[in-house]
């Protein structure tokens, strides 16, 4: 890979209720997760209007120019829809929290979607051939009479126009008290794992009416709870491991073999705090917003307000790696806090061989990192700085008070409305997506596409 800066912008999607307005961000299309299949065939976002709009990569053999491993809509159906807890005079909101593939068995795939309550099942598969002839129904489905019936033919499947088919398989519920952050597909691919703000909780797929507690976290008093659960994750082959976040910075590495209740970990993760550096935000910049085992299983990847880390599941003591995001925001926290800004979550991600990660940033910027060269560059996914099949520029935020070189943007012109939270990275290839407000958009490696 030449490294990240030969990356260009491979298509733009806006997310509407009607099709054709592009010119307004309506808040219930504003993308809360993106995630890709184990193939990266197939990339589903979900929106907080509870919608999951799924699109597929067009195969290579097309013969159009630059049409060649290009995304477009697959399917788009609503996930979940907006309830009320009488018992607690609660709204649930439709907002699509979180979205995980299954591996693919057969020629069906199968998706998890997940708002603050509530778990579903779906199946997603095609149909290109209709059965016509029925003996005891006619062409538009109604029961014939029986005694029109005077001979017996064999009912024949006729082709038809291709028909992507979204079925609701399971509805998981009822277990959560708290708003469910994570969800993780156990390589068993039988079982996964939910977790909320105090307790993680282990699914049978194919189980609704129960599940098995196996993190719980909640005090006796909740006076005295002190952290609560930000992030968890299955291990991506060892079914019996999972990693748990937590708002004050740990990491716990579980091993259901010892116990059937987790809540004495394996390993805890954690970096000493500097008595020096600490102030009355270090608490809040310290919750880990997002963690991701690599895929070789040997590294964890979390994500802080300011920081990515980069941990190996042999050293407990302090993280591999450390890299800083934004660090030109630490003059800004004070702003940040009052604006609530310093609470918003980003995510990471790895790319295929584990020596590139990725993450948000404001104003649009999402910043990767070159484990190996050290190497480390701000890019920009907006409609204004990329047209398609552009090779995108590296960007450079000037701290306060340091000196300005040309195209240099100060920090104090950053928009902080504007923010990467949720990326994806393929499985197997340089494509990247990423989610801006209401904009999905696509990038692909030059080398990437020149080879196709």
């Amino acid at each position: 890979m030449r490294f990240i800066v030969t990356l260009y912008l491979e298509a733009v999607f806006t997310v509407n209720n009607q099709p054709g307005l592009t010119l307004y961000c309506i808040a219930p299309d504003i993308i809360s997760t993106v995630e890709f299949n184990h193939t990266g065939e197939l990339l589903a976002t979900g929106d907080k209007g509870g919608r999951v709009v799924i699109f597929q990569r067009e195969p290579e053999g097309k013969t159009e120019p630059f049409s060649q491993g290009e995304y477009n809509v697959y399917s788009t159906f609503q996930s979940h829809e907006p309830e009320f807890d009488y018992l607690k005079s609660l709204e649930i909101e439709e907002k699509i929290n979180k979205i995980r593939w299954l591996p693919q068995q057969n020629a069906a795939h199968f998706l998890l979607s997940t708002n603050d309550k509530t778990i579903k099942l779906w199946k997603v598969s095609e149909r290109d051939k209709r059965p016509e002839g029925y003996n005891l129904k006619d062409e538009e489905g109604r029961i014939k009479d029986i005694s029109t019936v005077t001979s017996l033919q064999v009912p024949v499947l006729m082709p038809m126009d291709l028909m992507v088919e979204v079925s609701p398989r399971r509805v998981f519920a009822n277990a959560h008290t708290y708003h469910v952050n994570s969800i993780s597909v156990n390589s068993d691919c039988e079982t996964y794992l939910s977790a909320d703000d105090l307790r993680i909780n282990l699914w049978h797929l194919g189980i609704t009416d129960r599940s098995f507690n196996i993190v719980d976290i909640k005090p006796a008093n909740m006076e005295d709870l002190t952290e609560v659960i930000t992030a968890a994750e299955f291990h991506p082959f060892h079914c019996n491991l999972f990693v748990y976040s937590s708002s004050k910075g740990t990491l716990r590495l579980c091993d259901m073999r010892e116990q059937a209740l987790c809540d004495k970990h394996s390993k805890l993760f954690e970096e000493p705090e500097d008595p020096s550096a600490r102030s009355f935000f270090s608490e809040i910049i310290s919750s880990v917003s997002d963690v991701k085992f690599s895929h070789s299983g040997r590294y964890l990847l979390t994500r802080d307000y300011l920081t990515a880390k980069v941990w190996d599941l042999n050293m407990e003591n302090k993280p591999l790696e450390t890299y800083q995001v934004h660090d030109y925001l630490r003059s800004k926290l004070c702003s940040l806090y009052e604006n609530d800004c310093i609470f918003d979550k980003f995510e990471c991600a790895w790319n295929g061989s584990d020596s590139v990660i990725m993450t948000g940033a404001y104003n649009n910027f999402f910043r990767m990192f070159d484990r190996n060269t050290k190497r480390d560059v701000t890019l920009e996914a907006s409609r204004e700085s990329s047209k398609p099949r552009a090779v995108l520029k590296p960007r450079r935020v000037c701290a306060a008070g340091s000196k300005r070189r040309k195209d240099d943007i100060s920090v104090d012109s950053l928009d902080f409305s504007k923010k990467i939270l949720h990326t994806a990275w393929h499985p197997a290839e340089n494509i990247i997506a990423i989610a801006a407000t209401n904009n999905l958009y696509i990038f692909q490696d030059k080398l990437n596409s020149e080879m196709h």
